[in-house]
């Protein structure tokens, strides 16, 4: 199976999804607020922003100084994009599944076999 148009393998890795996932749902996101929602340390975030601020995919701004400094995210356009891309990829794969696939057609399947016998079954006790 070829991978799907839109997988983005910068974005696939869960820590980096889950930031990017937050972020989409958001005009801009402090700091603080992805790290404790996401429960990860500033340095495993911090190393996942910049990854994704290297291409392109976040802006990120920092206001004030010391211990009142306080950075705030937001996805680029192209972040954005890159994202609405890698879920439908990521749709499309589940969706082409084939023992998934095949299971809700058997059961389609089974569920009219069924509704048939019972009609049969319905009609044969009427006619009795």
């Amino acid at each position: 199976m070829s991978t799907p148009s839109g997988f983005d393998e910068l974005i696939h890795p869960s820590t980096r999804l889950s930031v990017v996932a937050l972020l989409a749902a958001t005009e801009w996101a402090d700091f603080s607020f992805i790290r404790d929602s996401l429960s990860l340390s500033d340095s495993a975030l911090s190393k996942q922003l910049h990854t994704l601020g290297e291409a392109g995919y976040l802006e990120i701004h920092k206001e004030g100084a010391g211990r009142k400094r306080r950075t705030k995210v937001r996805l680029t356009g192209r972040g954005r994009t890159a994202f609405e891309g890698h879920v439908a990829a990521l749709r499309a794969i589940v969706e082409g599944a084939g023992p998934a696939a095949d299971t809700t057609a058997a059961t389609e399947s089974a569920a009219a076999e069924t509704s048939t016998t019972q009609d049969r079954q319905q009609r044969a006790e009427a006619g009795r």
